[in-house]
């Protein structure tokens, strides 16, 4: 199989590798990744007991005092939108980031 990649100005081959899964179980829900993404990629959600995801209300529409959740984790919204810089991986301190590149 052989994967897609570029040519930089410089002449040097560049694989982009793309976000394929977040280990939730690492996942601290810090939200460095997701102010790091520039592409909207990702998206916060939060774990009942039961290890269910549910919504979590934005600031300005509720306190999140009263939340329904045991923890939040970053979650992978929009995988289309990934251009594979790998920035989340690089910022994330639990290292929950698996990319890979993309078949040609």
């Amino acid at each position: 199989m052989t994967t897609f990649s570029i040519t930089m100005p410089s002449g040097e081959r560049w694989t982009p590798t793309f976000v394929q899964s977040i280990d939730e179980s690492k996942c601290i829900g810090c939200g460095r990744c997701f102010k790091v993404c520039p592409r909207g990629v990702l998206e916060l959600v939060g774990l009942d007991a039961e290890g269910q995801r549910v919504g979590i209300a934005s600031d300005a529409d509720e306190d999140d005092d009263d939340a329904e959740y045991e923890k939040k984790v970053m979650t992978i919204a929009h995988q289309e939108m990934c251009i594979g810089c790998t920035a989340c991986a690089k910022i994330c301190p639990k290292k929950c980031y698996t990319h890979a590149a993309a078949a040609a």
